[in-house]
């Protein structure tokens, strides 16, 4: 089994985080590469301050350089709107490979609100990585307090193919403040750079073959 962390979000943009996430649990769970699904939209999050998909895969291209990591917006080949449909499709879709889905702090503390947040974590091993400030807000979170007694230690993370779902584990990693919401706030025009640069052809889903 091909070991496969997921590490899904809006990419607007993409940053260091991202890439220390990514580096950071791949060493962690032991994983052989990281897929980050850039979203074609986030319901939780305001549209009209999102770029296009094709300038956020851009800035996840650029973001991934020299990483083990498959950019990929393979929920616009799925047709997939929710977290939980795309982890779905995917267990179906590869079954070469075991997943894993990644995320910050950040977004553990909201994970309650995301569509059938239990079936996600009924599906998966999830991996929860430190992130400055947020770190309080997610153990004091309601998913964190309904998934308490299936949270392992992280000294068995590279056993986390054994774990049967739900299984949390939380793992910590030196503090990097990045945030999209900065980088948004320092350069509103932050966008343009991946606009121009942009080749459509590179939206073609590498992962199922499909035309766009």
């Amino acid at each position: 089994m091909i070991k496969t962390g997921l590490l899904g979000g809006s990419f607007n943009p993409a940053h260091q985080a991202h890439r220390q996430i990514s580096v950071g649990a791949a060493e962690a769970l032991g994983l052989d590469e990281t897929w980050w699904l850039v979203s074609p939209g986030n319901p939780l999050k305001d549209a009209a301050s999102m770029a296009p998909l094709r300038v956020r895969f851009a800035s996840a291209e650029a973001a991934a350089a020299n990483l083990p990591v498959k950019v990929t917006a393979i929920e616009r080949e799925l047709g997939t709107r929710y977290t939980v449909d795309t982890i779905e499709a995917l267990v179906r879709d590869f079954p070469e490979r075991s997943f894993v889905w990644l995320m910050g702090a950040d977004n553990l503390s909201q994970f309650h609100l995301w569509r059938d947040w239990e079936r996600i974590a009924g599906l998966v091993p999830i991996a929860v990585v430190s992130r400055p400030g947020y770190d309080d807000a997610a153990h004091q979170a309601p998913a964190m307090g309904r998934l308490r007694g299936s949270v392992r230690p992280a000294s068995e993370a590279r056993q986390w193919t054994e774990w049967r779902p739900p299984a949390l584990v939380l793992l910590q990693l030196p503090p990097d403040p990045t945030s999209a919401t900065g980088i948004r706030a320092a350069d509103p025009d932050w966008h343009q750079k991946f606009s121009k640069s942009f080749n459509l052809e590179a939206l073609r889903d590498h992962l199922t073959r499909k035309p766009i």
